[in-house]
């Protein structure tokens, strides 16, 4: 059947611009679907600060994965259901986070999160106010971002 095809050289120059703008296409948009996946991160990590601090346990339940491991700055590790737990009860009350810095970096289905934050709240009715650097890792999933590793280090 390709025995008898021929392309003429008007063809081959139509045929080498429909390629050479396909190739061109495909990679201008690989950055501009990063950017997007990149913003849609930046979004989850908003939400889920917002979300703890008014205490919405439904939001934070959708945007923490199952195996979460949520570590604190004092060595203090909680799991997704201690975390909404622990919301719910009132024993960790968080009232702001002030971010200094924040920058992300997208490998396929998952993305780093490093953020300076300045965190205000209380635990078992103990005021803090502490200084942070958080590392964070959230995974792609079909329903979206979902944080499956948080750990915070006091800074001066």
């Amino acid at each position: 059947l390709w025995k008898n095809v021929t392309v003429k050289p008007k063809n081959k120059i139509n045929v080498m611009r429909f390629f050479i703008i396909l190739l061109f296409t495909i990679s201008a948009a690989g950055p501009l679907l990063a950017q997007s996946d990149t913003a849609d991160v930046l979004r989850a990590v908003d939400q889920l600060e917002k979300a703890l601090v008014s205490k919405d346990a439904s939001v934070v339940e959708g945007l923490l994965h199952d195996e979460l491991v949520f570590g604190h700055s004092n060595g203090w590790i909680q799991t997704k259901a201690e975390v909404i737990r622990d919301m719910n009860s009132g024993y960790l009350n968080y009232r702001s986070f002030e971010r200094e810095s924040l920058s992300i970096t997208r490998m396929k289905d998952r993305a780093l999160v490093k953020a300076f934050v300045k965190v205000e709240g209380e635990r078992n009715q103990v005021l803090f106010q502490v200084r942070l650097f958080v590392l964070q890792e959230w995974v792609k999933q079909k329903s979206g971002w979902r944080l499956l590793v948080r750990q915070g280090a006091k800074q001066s």
